[in-house]
């Protein structure tokens, strides 16, 4: 069963002022909570509403055949097999010109998280794979045992902000020039023994939490893929059609928040121009410059949620 707790739902599904007859697409459908909160939403008849549901996950897609079999047989909800990055040919290939409300859920699913064999958790003893798509070629294995110790110390500290990231990474050299590391928990002990003792009991969080983070952008190439699917979403939005993402770490954050503020400037010359020349124009307005977090009542029920940031913005 594919068991994911939707983050930060009526927030979301909310901040996209959803048009009962609109279209919209959920970049990241994931267990497929926020996609039935928005298909709910939606008229059915006529002219009903659409909303184009995309993961790279094929459980995800599997699963979501047959739990919202009900919404795909009346048309309301197309389920597509791809990357989010591919939203410009995805909606062309669908004959959609432009869509009322973007959302992408850019966290792991808690499905993908507990299922062991996807080797996402330090948590679960299991070959190291960490692809969101088991298509893809690329795996955790190939980078911990392949990565010279300079290119695993820079993807550590730049995608994991880990402070001992040569410390790990030339343990892990000093442990795979013996044999490869193989499993999780054989990765988690390695980065566990190369982080100082103290540092390891003040911190609120397992010692290879930094790492693995890291490990899984730099296979899954996520924060390069990031910034050019948020600009090329914009570009497939209406007027008035609105974007919302929720981001689960620091790095996803920035880029959306840079995008966002590059995308609301009416000019970009430097400051040091005494007037503006590049005749620039806004092509998004903020709706809240402060980023929305979970309610406490949420945490509560989902500790998982607790880094959950949501930003929204409007096209112009």
């Amino acid at each position: 069963m594919f068991d994911h707790t939707p983050v930060l739902l009526e927030e979301s599904v909310k901040s996209l002022e959803i048009k009962p007859d609109g279209i919209y697409v959920d970049c990241t459908m994931g267990g497929g909570g926020h996609s039935r909160a928005i298909a709910e939403r939606l008229t059915v008849g006529k002219a009903n509403g659409k909303l184009i549901c995309i993961d790279r996950d094929m459980d995800a897609i599997k699963n979501a055949r047959v739990e919202m079999k009900h919404y795909i047989e009346n048309n309301t909800i197309f389920i597509i097999h791809s990357n989010f990055s591919n939203i410009k040919d995805i909606l062309q290939n669908l004959k959609i010109d432009k869509v009322d409300g973007i959302l992408m859920d850019l966290g792991v699913s808690s499905y993908q998280l507990d299922t062991a064999e996807r080797g996402f958790s330090y948590q679960h003893d299991a070959p190291l794979d960490m692809r969101m798509s088991q298509s893809d070629e690329l795996t955790a294995y190939d980078i911990v045992n392949t990565y010279d110790r300079y290119e695993l110390s820079k993807i550590i500290s730049a995608y994991g902000e880990e402070r001992y990231a040569m410390n790990i990474a030339n343990r892990i050299d000093r442990t795979r020039s013996v044999k490869p590391i193989e499993s999780t928990c054989e990765l988690a002990d390695i980065i566990t023994g190369a982080i100082p003792s103290f540092n390891r009991r003040k911190s609120k969080h397992h010692p290879a939490k930094r790492t693995f983070q890291a490990i899984r952008i730099a296979v899954n190439d996520e924060l390069n893929i990031l910034k050019k699917a948020v600009t090329d979403s914009v570009e497939c939005l209406n007027k008035d059609g609105i974007i919302a993402v929720i981001t689960f770490h620091s790095l996803e954050d920035r880029i959306i928040k840079e995008v966002f503020n590059d995308m609301s400037r009416d000019c970009v010359c430097p400051p040091s121009f005494p007037t503006c020349i590049c005749d620039a124009e806004a092509i998004v307005d903020i709706k809240k410059r402060k980023a929305i977090e979970p309610s406490e009542s949420e945490l509560e029920v989902n500790p998982r949620a607790r880094s959950a940031r949501l930003r929204t913005a409007k096209k112009l």
